[in-house]
Order: structure tokens, then C-alpha cells, then sequence
């Protein structure tokens, strides 16, 4: 039970502003663990004060002191701990505006992440680890590269890349070795963006439940996470001068081209279009080359000259059909390409804003304007190929063997 008194109440409020200041330290030295603990340090002094102030109030209500006629000391809620303590900690936050006040006046104590006069409010760390899941959970060529979570906002890493060893020289008796290859490595270096967009709200939805209130900004930030990392990597992936590959003998070209440093993890990545172009095609005797892999009907595989090529197609919103040109991307992307992720959302809102012919305060509604922090880079450029086969192709011969694609 707490000890009810205005002397325990300035306490706690004291022992929670050393809190916000080792959140604050934390946060600008980016040290996010830290951070995210002291946070939530701040939030059980939030609640402890809340039900101390509201026992102090009861008790000046019945005109006493402490002692007997008073109402007994009202017995604290449990405390909430993890993603339910988020949770009604993020809702309480979206009713206050998403505003970023002092702890005094501002029942979440959130503040402005670093140095960026802009940032807002910022997630809490279990929110954004269900916004990551759920990211994850549609489709997402995330899947394809390679995600390195980071903490700063810019920073140099070292890699290893892939490379054929060329094996011990002979040496004669007596003699001195000779120097052999190393192994080839190359820095990468990142610099985080923020990037951001608008999701209009009915004022209604503040009056939901914390967890509807949650859920709908989870779902608006894991959609828009998910589809701005797609564009980002598409974008490192087309930076590479496009090949058209023209038929099946351009792809066993390209894909011979890769070399066996990078075949036997690689796999042809393409679209709707290229599903069905490909899937028009067949040998000799009428057999399709694009077909389930009898390990895992759920995995093509098509067969090119005496290669067996993986095939994972996405819908063409995530990889769209540009200018007649059907993507045929070849290689690892998990070598190829880098995806930096910052982990870190922030919200801000506004009531009085008009964008387009969308005007909140007309309407009745709510901006809530969200961003996010991340990174896309290239890691290996040789370990892909930016492929393409033009629409027009499907009328021409396939090449290796196969007859013109039906229909």
C-alpha cells in the first residue's frame, strides 16, 4: 500500500523528474535500452502519483486528517507491465494530443527524441515491436535482403564479402610461400532518413478503447513501414543499369553470369506479369518449365537449359510492371542489399491543418502525422542482377529449347 501524505506525493514527484532526466540523458546518447527502461520507470511514478493525489483529494473532499472517519485508502490498480503498460500509456497520449510537455502537465512524460526539434512523440518500445511484426506479417521483400537494426543515425560498418579462394601455390623445398588470396571486404556506410506521411482520424476514436486506439496506429504504421521499405529496396535494386533479358536464353545467361559464388543462394524474383509470362512458356515436347517444386508445392521452380531456377513472385503493387518491362530480378538480395532499420516512430498531430482538399477543422477530424527512421543501401552489387523482360517478348520465341508461350 502507498503511504498516503503530501510528503511521499513531492517524493515520488521528485524521484520521477531524476527519472525523465536519465530517459532524456539516455535518449541523447542513443542508448535505447536505457532509454526505453527509465521510460517506463516514469510511467509506474505516473500511475503511484496519480493514486496518491486521487486518495488526497478524497480525504480533503471528507474535510479530515488521517486518522479515523476518514474513507480508507483507496487500494492502487494493478500495475500494468510490457505491451498492456504501452498500450494504455500510448492511448492516454493520442487523448493529450501526442503532445510532448513536461511530466507535470503531460500524463505520459514522452519527450522529443534527440536533437530533432521536429520529432514528436515518440513510440513506445513495445508498440513498435508489434508494429514490426506486424510489418512482417504481410507480404514484404524485406524477407529478401539483409535488415541491420541500428541505433544511431548514421554510422560505418565493415563486411566480409563473398569471393572464390584460389587455393595453396605449390612450393618447392626450401622455398618461400607465396602470398595468397584474402578474403575481400568492403565498408558500408549508412545515414538515416526520416520519412513520413499523414493519416486522417475522426475526433470519435479518441473515445475508443486503448487497445482500438492502439491498433489502428499500429496497423496505419506496420502498412506504411512495410510498403516505404519495399520502394526503398526496389529503388537500390533499379539503381543497377536494367538488363533485358529478352527471352529464357537471357536468363540462363544472367544467371550462369552470377557465378557459383552466388547461384546456389539465389532465386528469380518477379511480379504477377512475370508469373504468368513465365508460365506460359514450354519445352520441346509441350511440358511447362514453370512448376511446383515436389518438395514444396508451395515453391516454383523453373527449369532453364540444365539449371532448376527458385521463382518467388509478389504481387505487382509491391513490384510493378514499369514501361512494358516485366521485372526479372536474379541473384541473392541478401547479399546485394542492406536494409537499415532505426526502429524508432514518432506521432504528432494536427486539428487545424488542410492538405489537398482534406481540411480538419471543417471536417471534424484529426491529422495524425507519423514517421519513421531507416536506411537502404547496396552491400554487394554483383551478388544481383536488374533484370527485365519487355510484354512484347511473350510473342517472341523463349530460346533454350522452349516454343513460344501460349495465349
Amino acid at each position: 500500500m502507498e503511504k498516503i501524505s503530501k510528503q511521499a506525493l513531492y517524493q515520488l514527484k521528485a524521484d520521477r523528474s531524476e527519472a525523465l532526466e536519465a530517459a532524456e540523458k539516455a535518449l541523447n546518447e542513443e542508448r535505447m535500452d536505457d532509454h526505453a527502461a527509465k521510460m517506463a520507470e516514469v510511467e509506474g511514478y505516473n500511475a503511484r502519483i496519480a493514486a496518491v493525489e486521487k486518495t488526497l483529494a478524497e480525504r480533503e473532499r471528507f474535510g479530515g486528517q488521517e486518522g479515523a472517519g476518514n474513507p480508507p485508502a483507496v487500494e492502487q490498480e494493478p500495475e500494468l507491465k510490457g505491451y498492456e503498460a504501452a498500450v494504455k500509456s500510448f492511448a492516454a497520449a493520442a487523448r493529450n494530443g501526442f503532445r510532448v510537455d513536461k511530466a507535470e502537465t503531460a500524463p505520459t512524460g514522452h519527450m522529443r527524441e534527440g536533437s530533432d526539434p521536429d520529432g514528436g512523440y515518440t513510440v513506445p518500445e513495445d508498440i513498435v515491436t508489434r508494429i514490426i511484426s506486424l510489418r512482417e506479417a504481410k507480404e514484404s521483400l524485406l524477407g529478401e535482403v539483409r535488415v541491420v537494426n541500428v541505433t544511431t543515425k548514421s554510422g560505418r560498418r565493415t563486411i566480409k564479402k563473398r569471393g572464390q579462394h584460389q587455393g595453396f601455390a605449390t612450393v618447392a623445398e626450401a622455398a618461400r610461400f607465396g602470398k595468397t588470396a584474402t578474403p575481400q571486404f568492403a565498408v558500408l556506410s549508412y545515414e538515416i532518413e526520416k520519412r513520413g506521411g499523414y493519416l486522417p482520424v475522426t475526433n470519435e476514436l479518441l473515445e475508443d478503447s486503448d487497445n482500438n486506439i492502439a491498433a489502428i496506429v499500429e496497423e496505419w504504421l506496420a502498412d506504411e513501414a512495410r510498403v516505404t521499405a519495399n520502394n526503398e529496396i526496389l529503388a537500390v535494386v533499379q539503381a543497377k543499369a536494367a538488363k533485358d533479358l529478352k527471352n529464357l536464353d537471357g536468363i540462363l545467361s544472367a544467371w550462369v553470369g552470377l557465378g557459383s559464388t552466388f547461384r546456389a543462394t539465389s532465386k528469380l524474383i518477379t511480379n504477377d506479369d512475370g508469373l504468368l509470362w513465365l508460365g506460359t512458356l514450354k519445352d520441346g515436347n509441350g511440358r511447362y518449365l514453370l512448376t511446383p517444386n515436389p518438395a514444396d508445392s508451395q515453391q516454383l521452380r523453373l527449369c532453364v537449359g540444365p539449371h532448376v531456377l527458385p521463382v518467388k513472385t509478389y504481387d505487382n503493387d509491391t513490384i510493378p510492371t514499369k514501361d512494358g518491362k516485366i521485372p526479372m530480378i536474379l541473384g541473392d538480395l541478401r547479399e546485394g542489399v542492406v536494409y537499415w532499420d532505426r526502429r524508432a516512430f514518432s506521432l504528432k498531430v494536427f486539428d487545424q491543418a488542410t492538405i489537398g482538399e482534406f481540411n480538419a477543422a471543417e471536417q471534424d477530424m484529426t491529422l495524425w502525422r507519423g514517421s519513421l527512421r531507416d536506411d537502404c543501401t547496396v552491400r554487394d552489387d554483383g551478388a544481383f542482377v536488374n533484370g527485365c523482360v519487355s510484354v512484347s517478348a511473350g510473342t517472341s520465341s523463349g530460346g533454350s529449347g522452349a516454343q513460344e508461350p501460349q495465349g
